[in-house]
């Protein structure tokens, strides 16, 4: 086949393909006319919906309703009205410790260790409780020169000199203070003024009553200046931490109560107040920590647990509507409004807070007006409806006119039109 039949038959189609449109489009206005010639209503349709539409004629999508129809389809009101709103956030959060009683235990001398009298994570202790035997020869020279001191102190407190001030008190404060420095307790360092010999190995004391949750040392290892041996947290009081949504994050104040619920103690809820809130805000999670501080004497509630937490923020007056009576159509929110004699008319409003079952209305209402609150998604469709009906009446009619200033037999000539000279060749094959 050439080029030039191929041109021939593609232009063929579509001279088809333009005919047909053209008779359709002849054929409806035909119906358009002869429905109009006829005398039919233009919202005949209407009257097939699950309403009566004869109060549908009114503007801005407005229904009426009869008293019948109020309780066939379950029409119920509510009121706008001036509430308190107390907003209930429910969240979870975990356990943790109360970072303001922990302690470390910290080597300030080199050495090694000789002896542990604490040799496993998660011991309880009490503070003043021996921890670790340490040798260090730091820690003997000091002993030597605290006991040299001594005795030099002794020596001259009874053969003093005249005009030549006695230094010697002034040499054993010194030896004494340096050993307190390296956390050598008052009683050691008595007991070896006591004992008059240099003791091989010194103790380290807990600082604090707790539980161990970090030991960092072995027995016989060496240990340098810095080195973290212990970590022990005071569980008498734990911390928990919330996790807040970023949407309720303006919702929450230190000083709301909060209820807590934990899955290993069913039934028995704690109470809480809210103590912190970070001011940062996690931007992994896109979360909010706040902050609740527990007594915890009996020791029950352990760090890493989860807890159920329901915050029950400070409430506020505002004018509210039923959450009910919203209904979300796309980007708008619409309240249908009562009008009074079984009329409703849809109003489009702006929602803040919602706070259980009611919502903060921040434009679109006025307090006193009731809305529906039940059987929203009807009377929406209905009032949709009756816009359309207006709409194609407004159409047809103006339509009507038109065709009524046109040529009698022009639509009956359009649809009579001679096709045959139309016809394409056939494909040649």
């Amino acid at each position: 086949m050439s080029a030039f039949e191929r041109i021939n038959r593609f232009t063929a189609r579509r001279l088809m393909l333009a005919a047909i449109l053209v008779a359709l489009a002849g054929a409806g206005l035909w119906g358009v006319r002869s429905l109009l010639r006829k005398g039919a209503p233009a919202a005949a349709g209407a009257r097939k919906s699950g309403m009566d539409m004869a109060g549908m004629q009114m503007g801005n999508g407005t229904v009426e309703l009869t008293a019948e129809q109020v309780r066939t389809f379950g029409v119920t009101f509510g009121t706008v009205e001036e509430r308190v709103l107390t907003q209930a956030v429910r969240t979870v959060g975990t356990v943790t410790f109360d970072e303001t009683r922990l302690a470390e235990v910290t080597q300030k001398v080199g050495g090694y260790i000789e002896r542990l009298h604490v040799d496993f994570t998660g011991k309880p202790v009490r503070r003043g409780q021996p921890l670790a035997d340490i040798y260090s020869p730091e820690l003997v020279a000091a002993q030597q020169e605290l006991l040299l001191a001594a005795r030099l102190d002794q020596d001259l407190s009874g053969n003093s000199v005249p005009g030549v001030p006695a230094r010697s008190a002034n040499l054993l404060s010194a030896a004494r203070q340096r050993l307190r420095l390296w956390d050598v307790s008052d009683a050691q360092i008595d007991r070896i003024l006591r004992s008059g010999t240099v003791e091989r190995t010194i103790t380290l004391f807990s600082p604090v009553s707790g539980v161990v949750v970090e030991k960092q040392i072995l027995a016989g290892q060496a240990v340098q200046p810095g080195q973290k041996l212990y970590t022990i947290a005071d569980l008498s009081t734990v911390w928990i931490e919330a996790e807040l949504r970023e949407a309720d994050a303006g919702s929450l104040r230190e000083g709301d109560i909060a209820s807590i619920d934990f899955a290993a103690f069913p039934g028995r809820p704690l109470r809480g107040r809210v103590e912190y809130v970070y001011p940062t805000l996690q931007q992994q999670a896109r979360t909010l920590k706040a902050r609740l501080s527990i007594p915890n004497s009996d020791g029950r509630l352990k760090p890493g647990m989860y807890a159920t937490i329901r915050f029950e923020a400070a409430g506020r007056r505002a004018l509210t509507v039923p959450v009910s009576a919203i209904l979300q159509t796309g980007e708008r929110k619409i309240v249908f409004v009562d009008l009074g004699s079984g009329k409703v008319m849809p109003q489009e409003v702006e929602i803040g807070r919602t706070a259980g079952e009611y919502a903060e209305v921040l434009f679109g209402l006025e307090p006193g007006q009731r809305v529906v609150t039940s059987a929203q998604y009807l009377l929406d469709s209905e009032s949709n409806l009756a816009e359309v009906m207006r709409s194609m009446a407004g159409m047809t009619n103006e339509s009507g006119m038109q065709m009524n200033m046109s040529a009698p037999n022009e639509a009956d000539s359009m649809q009579g039109a001679d096709m045959r000279g139309m016809r394409m060749p056939r494909n040649e094959r």
